[in-house]
């Protein structure tokens, strides 16, 4: 009996603990109220802005291409022979001076050769002497004359002038003038033997050497005038616009210091249609320079009024800018007249109007916004 009094003592004892712990979280719960939740305030970066002001800019346009030299020829035989030694050898890098020997050729069968034709003209003169002093003695003395200046080892001297007609068809007669232009074409063919420089240059290509004998219309060399060079550039098509013959260039060089001014000299009719580019040629001089160099510069082009220069990195989608627009910010479209490398330049802008001054990372299309105040760039943009 004592056994079951107690447990169910037990039992209502466990009861009334779980009923008080109950009382007591519904006593506790009415008596403290929810935690407020802080409301965020969505984020504002704070921007530079400067303000537009339109002005003239002068755009340059950069190039790059290799030195080609401007004066450069190829040398060819015309005679054939064997070539003979010359003051300054025929080799790669010689120097030789305007008019100097370049080639020469021995000549000693042609000119033998010309003497021999010489001598028969002379002949066929002093045997036509004694006619024409009984039929035509007003011409006598004028042809005497000539034959008495007569020299083979000199050039050829042209007939003199015939008095009448009648004198004319007695000199066709005799052959005469048939043996005397076949020998002024030999004299010609004889100057070929010798080539000289037509401009001061250096050989940068031979084929021969002395010696060896030479066959009409062999390639011998080639020579350049290293004292002027063009540079071959390819400018966009949509860039040509900018530039006109004439206009200054000022080029360097990676590999040896210094800078060189050149200028516009000529430019391509004809457009590549695979890049459409058209071939711009820079007209360049000066020391340490050769051909086959690779160099780049600017050239100074056409200024573009009533337009504004801003770093590229601002321009979105190649076409756009942001506006600032009290805490907003606005992206509108412009008119982009050209893009470098570092810059673009564009127009249309109302002068003031404020402007992003940096890029701002997750900027988007009404993204709100804070000014920075006391904006350097901004107030220097102003004055």
């Amino acid at each position: 009996m004592n056994n079951l009094l107690i447990r169910r003592l037990g039992i209502v004892l466990g009861v009334a603990i779980l009923a008080g712990a109950y009382a007591m979280y519904n006593y506790l719960g009415n008596q403290t109220s929810p935690p407020k939740r802080k409301q965020i305030k969505p984020s504002q970066k704070t921007v530079e802005v400067m303000r537009a002001i339109n002005s003239k800019v002068a755009t340059n346009l950069s190039v790059q291409g290799e030195l080609i030299a401007y004066d450069k020829i190829d040398i060819f035989a015309e005679v054939s022979g064997t070539l003979s030694d010359t003051e300054r050898p025929f080799k790669v890098g010689s120097y030789f001076p305007k008019g100097s020997v370049l080639i020469k050729v021995d000549d000693t069968e042609a000119g033998l050769n010309l003497l021999s034709q010489k001598s028969s003209l002379q002949n066929g003169i002093t045997q036509m002497m004694p006619d024409l002093k009984i039929d035509y003695p007003e011409s006598y003395q004028n042809w005497k004359q000539y034959l008495d200046e007569f020299d083979v080892e000199r050039p050829i001297k042209a007939f003199p002038e015939a008095v009448n007609d009648q004198e004319k068809y007695f000199i066709a007669t005799r052959n005469l003038l048939s043996q005397f232009y076949n020998i002024k074409s030999q004299e010609e063919r004889l100057s070929k033997y010798i080539i000289e420089a037509p401009f001061s240059g250096v050989i940068t290509q031979t084929s021969i050497n002395p010696g060896a004998l030479v066959r009409n219309g062999q390639k011998l060399g080639e020579l350049m005038n290293r004292g002027y060079y063009e540079l071959e550039v390819t400018v966009p098509l949509s860039d040509l616009k900018y530039i006109k013959r004439g206009n200054e260039v000022t080029l360097v060089s990676e590999d040896i210091q210094g800078s060189w001014a050149g200028r516009i000299k000529r430019i391509n009719d004809q457009v590549d249609a695979g890049t459409q580019t058209v071939k711009v040629f820079i007209g360049i001089r000066g020391k340490n320079l050769r051909e086959g160099m690779y160099m780049q510069g600017d050239v100074a082009a056409k200024s573009i009024p009533d337009a504004m220069e801003l770093p590229r990195k601002l321009l979105v989608n190649q076409n756009s800018l942001y506006f600032v627009e009290d805490t907003l910010l606005r992206l509108r479209q412009v008119n982009v007249i050209k893009i470098t490398e570092e810059s673009v330049i564009v127009k249309g802008i109302e002068n003031g109007a404020p402007l992003l001054a940096e890029p701002v990372s997750g900027a988007f299309d009404g993204m709100p916004i804070q000014v920075k105040k006391a904006n350097k760039r901004e107030a220097k943009l102003e004055q």
